[in-house]
């Protein structure tokens, strides 16, 4: 993998989870949220999203050059940095069982992604489903960067920690504060 950020554990299947910034310069690529297989190959630095080589690198010596798809899209350049599964949240059942991931947000993309972070809902081990924003507002009107999400936690009282490193501050988000809606 290139830049994998954001690990935890998924509690309900003991697998190892990661939150992944894919390299910069091919064209649409998105970074992506995967699972993390023993002895798995993940493509770098020979290719990216499966069958997609990056011809700037000679094949792989030993995998043939072809990595598997990730198992979810985070959108490209989101820089999702902060990952962690929702168990002992206490933010509602809409927000019960899954990921939040913070995204740092993109530095040369037009229009900006991420500056958000999002919850990605699970079932039966797996992503299902479309994310979910849970806290917006870092950019300003013209585009400047009031915040950037990089960690998440849960915390003891089950809210959700945010560290935001723009603006300096651990942002607190409790059940009270959130309005799930689908992510824009």
């Amino acid at each position: 993998m290139r830049n994998p950020v954001g690990l935890d554990w998924n509690p309900d299947t003991g697998a190892l989870w990661a939150s992944v910034n894919e390299r910069d310069e091919l064209g649409r690529h998105f970074d992506y949220l995967t699972s993390v297989r023993p002895g798995g190959f993940y493509g770098w630095p020979w290719s990216y999203w499966g069958a997609n080589v990056d011809t700037r690198e000679a094949p792989a010596p030993r995998h043939g050059g072809e990595s598997p798809h990730p198992d979810y899209a985070l959108g490209p350049h989101t820089s999702s940095l902060g990952l962690t599964f929702s168990k002992g949240a206490r933010l509602g059942p809409a927000l019960a069982s899954g990921a939040f991931v913070g995204q740092h947000g993109s530095w040369n993309r037009k229009p900006a992604s991420g500056y958000k972070v999002i919850f990605v809902p699970f079932a039966g081990g797996r992503p299902a489903g479309m994310p979910v924003d849970v806290l917006t507002g870092f950019l300003s009107e013209e585009g400047e960067a009031m915040g950037r999400p990089v960690g998440v936690q849960i915390a003891r009282d089950g809210s959700l920690l945010v560290a935001d490193d723009v603006g300096n501050r651990i942002w607190r988000v409790s059940a009270q504060a959130i309005v799930p809606r689908p992510a824009s």
